[in-house]
């Protein structure tokens, strides 16, 4: 992930703060959440000069190269709990 990509993610993941703060993503439909991010999503999406479309598909990779990032680094943090040899299951999420 690039240092741009990071930064529209962080400005994504701002606006996404104030505008769904209130708002249970486990309750509340994907499309219902999508539509609260249209407005960052579009205002990115002109400033580089592509279709909201392409965008929101370059989001999307963003999004899910991000939570690989931060299982990847979790993953890592838990190496010696993970590593023990008890064979005990050990389940996060």
């Amino acid at each position: 992930m690039t240092a741009e990509d990071r930064k529209i993610l962080a400005r994504i993941n701002k606006y996404a703060e104030s505008v769904m703060a209130d708002i249970d993503p486990q309750k509340v439909q994907v499309s219902a959440q999508l539509d609260k991010l249209r407005p960052i999503l579009q205002e990115i999406a002109d400033e580089q000069g592509v279709s909201l479309e392409d965008f929101f598909i370059r989001y999307m990779d963003l999004q899910s190269e991000s939570a690989c990032l931060a299982n990847q680094k979790m993953r890592t943090n838990l190496e010696d709990i993970l590593a023990d040899g008890e064979n005990q299951p050990f389940l996060y999420r």
